[in-house]
C-alpha cells in the first residue's frame, strides 16, 4: 500500500531553490521565513508590507485579466516606491526632530533596496538620457512624455526617474 502526497503538500515541503532560478518573490518568502526564525521584527514587518504592496498589485492585475499577476518591472516599481516612500518619511521625521522613527525608517529603506539592482549613476543616467532623445529624434519639450515612457520601459527598477525627467528637460531645451 503506497502513501499518496497530494501535490500541495509536496510543494510546501519543498526547499526553496537559491541562486539565479529563484524569483523575486521566492527571495522575498525565503527572507521572511529567515526573519521570522530569527526574530528580526524590523525585516518582517518590512517584507510583509512588500508581499502586501506585491499582493494588492495582484489582484488589480487580476481585474485587468492578467491572471499571472504582476511581472518583475511591476514588483522593482513597487519596491522602487516604497523605497522613495521611505526616505522621505525619514527625511520628514529628521525635520520634526524624531530621530528614533527616522533611525527606523531607514532600516527599512535598506531592506528594500536590497531587492532593488544597483540603481544608476547620474553620469549613466545622463548618458542613457542622451541616447533616448537622440534616438526618437526629440525636437522639443513636447518630445518629454516620449522620452521618459522609452526610459521607464528600459530602465524600470534601476532608474531615478526623477533627476532623468531633469536631465532629458535640459536636453530637450537646449534643443528647442
Amino acid at each position: 500500500q503506497s502513501l499518496v502526497i497530494p501535490m500541495a503538500w509536496r510543494l510546501l515541503a519543498a526547499p526553496p531553490k537559491i541562486g539565479a532560478l529563484m524569483s523575486l518573490r521566492d527571495r522575498i518568502l525565503s527572507d521572511l521565513k529567515d526573519a521570522m526564525r530569527a526574530k528580526d521584527s524590523t525585516r518582517v514587518s518590512t517584507l510583509r508590507l512588500i508581499q502586501a504592496a506585491i499582493k494588492d498589485r495582484d489582484i488589480a492585475a487580476r481585474a485587468e485579466d492578467r491572471c499571472d499577476g504582476c511581472d518583475l518591472p511591476e514588483i522593482q516599481a513597487i519596491l522602487q516606491k516604497l523605497l522613495k516612500q521611505r526616505e522621505e518619511s525619514a527625511e520628514t521625521y529628521e525635520n520634526a526632530g524624531r530621530l528614533d522613527l527616522a533611525e527606523r525608517e531607514r532600516a527599512e529603506a535598506e531592506i528594500v533596496s536590497s531587492y532593488l539592482p544597483e540603481p544608476m549613476k547620474p553620469a549613466e543616467i545622463a548618458q542613457a538620457a542622451q541616447s533616448v532623445v537622440s534616438e526618437l529624434e526629440a525636437g522639443g519639450l513636447k518630445d518629454m512624455g516620449r522620452c521618459m515612457a522609452a526610459l521607464k520601459e528600459r530602465y524600470t527598477g534601476r532608474m531615478d526617474f526623477a533627476k532623468a525627467g531633469k536631465e532629458v528637460k535640459t536636453l530637450l531645451q537646449g534643443q528647442a
